[in-house]
């Protein structure tokens, strides 16, 4: 059984026990969490998509923990015109494991 939900403003496909980075939640380390926006839930053959979510539909994930993903530099440069700007970027992350998809 799989599960499309959305979080953080992206979707991702996801199976009971799969671990996955997603953008930032509030959250403990150890505790569980209820995500209620799915918008597609399958098992073999069958597909029940939502209009935009299915109703009743949930996926309960445990925050294994939180961090940093690594730095992105930025580098600007206009030429002949004595410009350059470096800039970095480091996105906040919360590492999930699916417990279970309840349809």
């Amino acid at each position: 059984m799989y599960a499309v939900i959305k979080t953080g403003g992206k979707q991702y496909r996801v199976i009971a026990g799969q671990k996955m980075k997603i953008e930032q939640i509030t959250a403990d380390i150890g505790q569980q969490v209820t995500i209620t926006e799915v918008l597609a839930v399958g098992e073999g053959e069958s597909l029940v998509v939502g209009t935009p979510l299915v109703s009743g539909a949930s996926v309960v994930v445990t925050v294994l923990s939180q961090g940093r993903h690594d730095k992105v530099r930025i580098f600007k440069l206009r030429r002949r015109k004595h410009y350059q700007k470096n800039q970095g970027h480091r996105q906040n992350y919360t590492e999930i494991q699916i417990a279970s998809i309840n349809a």
